[in-house]
């Protein structure tokens, strides 16, 4: 007899308390034990259409169902008696007719009220409605697991809001392919071959997970509201499991499961390589931090395996092998390199250019590719600079340049961007490969010479590199061209389209701060506007304040009513645009009594606390309920940001990473958002609502 668990089992299990869960599990686990143990208190639930639905008592009024079919046993619920008997009353357990996978389905008669469009008689008959999914052929519908009792009810839907509510009836396959097919977009159906059993369909496996020993269910059950360290989608589990010749990435907007994906995928190759080192990385300390957290919950019950798949962000990679291959660096500073900049500048007085332009020209032209000399940079293009400099000008400016190299030698310092760049041909020449397998997330902002030492680090072998990113998430880096570095992701790149994290309402607003398709300078196009949220949810509330107190009155209100309504305070993140506008936050949540701590680059807070940060920090966290304060005029975009143009092609620059750096504010909520300003507010909150 095999035992499998259902994601309505974990879900449940999520609601009960810390000691019903702890029953509940101990209950979980004594059936994996022995399914037939007397001590179970097994009993048929009376009254459910399906009658291989039963019970078992985990406590006094707790009560886990099951479903026996065959030679399989499904966990299928968790609740109180009441409430599991008449969970299991209302579902059966099912082999699709047209596809062969196993679903939980909700029986159409149970249902109180059908969410499908209602007419009210006017004098003059209005004309109908145009019905979404009429045009679509029953066969068709079948296909993507519509249960044949819903048909009739898919068909008569006439609006967004009317499908979104029928999807929350239908198994998961089925609202995803029709709210898929209501946006536009074409939903790919999963195919197994013939002889598949229906709990071994790809479909299925989205919902329905073999525990094949007791470690697995203690994985499955330790932390239940992680559905992503057991159940993947199809589209989620072919791109971790694939063999590509090339690098290839993985992409979609915020809530698409990208680092869901980079971190099974990180997992999939230690498992499958024995002898084999993986290296998950990304390009800043707190995601790291993050990835790790995450790491350790996937692995579970396989620590060996963690020893095998090192959790670090790149620059740490890179300063330990340079160490190691090279020698000791001394990198230099930010501000030094704007004092070295300064001097240089003032040495060289005739060269007629801010002291804002140099810095940028040097970031961003010079040091990112690496321009060594006048006959380099004489010839090199700069991505992204609309200020054309003429021969004479640049032969100016590398003067200034050319001050800056002598004061970083005789200061025996290089920059990041060199040491990257170094150690890349270091690594050509002897070729060094001490990761066979390289998975990055948050590839969206990488820089230049990051992606060069990875180009070498992978050295083109299959499945060495594989990267996960949003073009609509880049807050850190310009655009460039990954192909003229070695790395051509075309043909091996994917974009997921289903948001698991974000609700209807707050996805769809958030996206109004992007265009419709993004697409990268190598001609990758990412479109947005195939995205579908699986469930609904408030539509996130504006409140543009006269004052500060105002506005903080109505953050503190806000939070108290979701405490009241059950959020425990760790569900809980209120982001800023900067380290300016803490103090407004820390007032407003300060009035609400409730424990807050001030996030850091370690990215942990301590137990039952509100999150606060900077909408830099928001990148990789997610909450349940989100407050974005003072979103005011010159705040975002950052007035500073603008004041410092020293190129008119940074202005859209500066507008495009502002814009997407409220977007990754706003989808680390959930299921309710809050976006406050004082007057007068950011144009962007005008383009939200």
């Amino acid at each position: 007899m095999e035992l499998l668990i259902a994601d309505t089992f974990t879900d449940s299990l999520a609601r009960l308390t810390n000691a019903e869960q702890k029953l509940a599990k101990t209950t979980a686990f004594d059936l994996h034990v022995n399914l037939a143990s007397p001590g179970l208190q097994l009993e048929r639930i009376d009254g459910a259409k399906d009658k291989n639905f039963w019970s078992i008592r985990a406590g006094l009024d707790l009560r886990i169902v099951i479903h026996r079919s065959g030679t399989s046993t499904l966990l299928c619920y968790v609740g109180h008696h009441d409430d599991a008997y008449d969970w299991a009353g209302r579902r059966k357990v099912v082999t699709h007719p047209a596809t062969g996978a196993a679903q939980l389905v909700e029986i159409r008669e149970t249902v109180q009220e059908i969410p499908v469009p209602k007419y009210v008689e006017v004098p003059t008959p209005a004309p109908p409605k145009k019905k979404l999914l009429a045009h679509v052929p029953e066969s068709e519908l079948l296909g993507y697991g519509v249960p044949p009792e819903w048909l009739a009810d898919v068909r008569e839907v006439a609006d967004d809001d009317s499908l979104l509510a029928l999807a929350q009836h239908l198994p998961g396959e089925a609202g995803e392919a029709l709210l898929t097919l209501a946006y536009g977009g074409k939903p790919e159906v999963q195919t197994a071959p013939t002889g598949t059993a229906p709990f071994a369909h790809p479909d299925a496996q989205r919902r329905f997970r073999l525990m094949p020993n007791l470690e697995a269910l203690q994985q499955a059950l330790a932390a239940p509201w992680e559905k992503w360290t057991v159940f993947l989608h199809p589209a989620q589990r072919q791109m971790v499991e694939r063999d590509y010749k090339g690098p290839a990435r993985v992409s979609g907007s915020a809530g698409t499961g990208k680092t869901i994906v980079a971190l099974h995928r990180a997992v999939h190759l230690a498992r499958t390589n024995p002898d084999a080192r993986v290296l998950l990385t990304t390009f800043s300390a707190p995601l790291a931090n993050a990835l790790r957290g995450k790491m350790v919950r996937l692995i579970g019950e396989e620590p060996r395996l963690g020893e095998r798949i090192d959790v670090t962000t790149l620059e740490a990679v890179a300063r330990r092998m340079f160490t190691a291959l090279v020698g000791p660096a001394k990198i230099a500073s930010a501000d030094t390199m704007r004092t070295f900049l300064k001097s240089a500048g003032e040495d060289a007085p005739s060269h007629g250019f801010t002291l804002t332009f140099l810095t940028s020209e040097w970031a961003d032209v010079i040091d990112s590719q690496q321009l060594g000399s006048w006959a380099m940079y004489r010839e090199a293009k700069r991505p992204g600079r609309k200020s054309r400099l003429s021969e004479k000008q640049r032969a100016a400016l590398w003067k200034v340049i050319e001050g800056v190299r002598t004061r970083l030698g005789a200061s025996e310092q290089i920059t990041l961007s060199e040491l990257f760049n170094r150690l890349a041909e270091v690594v050509r020449e002897r070729n060094v490969r001490p990761f066979e397998f390289i998975v990055v997330d948050e590839a969206q902002d990488l820089s230049m010479s990051q992606l060069r030492l990875l180009a070498a680090l992978g050295g083109g072998t299959p499945n060495s590199l594989f990267f996960a990113g949003d073009i609509g998430q880049r807050i850190f880096q310009p655009p460039f061209s990954w192909k003229s570095i070695g790395i051509d992701v075309r043909g091996r790149s994917r974009t997921l389209t289903v948001n698991y994290r974000t609700s209807h309402q707050i996805r769809s607003q958030a996206d109004r701060l992007l265009a419709r398709e993004l697409s990268d300078t190598d001609g990758n196009i990412e479109p947005r506007d195939k995205t579908v949220s699986l469930f609904d949810g408030p539509a996130p509330t504006f409140l543009i304040a006269k004052a500060h107190a105002e506005e903080e009155a109505a953050v503190s209100d806000w939070i108290k009513a979701r405490i009241s309504a059950g959020l425990r305070p760790t569900e809980i993140g209120v982001f800023v645009r900067s380290s300016e506008q803490l103090g407004r936050a820390k007032a407003a949540l300060t009035t609400t009594g409730v424990p807050f701590d001030v996030l850091d680059e370690r990215m942990d807070t301590k137990p039952e606390r509100i999150a606060l940060g900077t909408m830099h920090l928001a990148k990789g966290l997610e909450f349940p309920a989100v407050v974005v304060m003072a979103c005011d005029d010159e705040v975002i975009p950052s007035q500073a940001r603008i004041d410092a143009i020293a190129d008119e092609g940074d202005l859209e620059e500066v507008y495009d990473t502002e814009r997407h750096l409220l977007y990754v504010a706003c989808t680390r909520a959930r299921d309710r958002l809050l976006v406050t300003a004082t007057t007068p507010a950011s144009e962007f909150i005008k383009d939200m609502r």
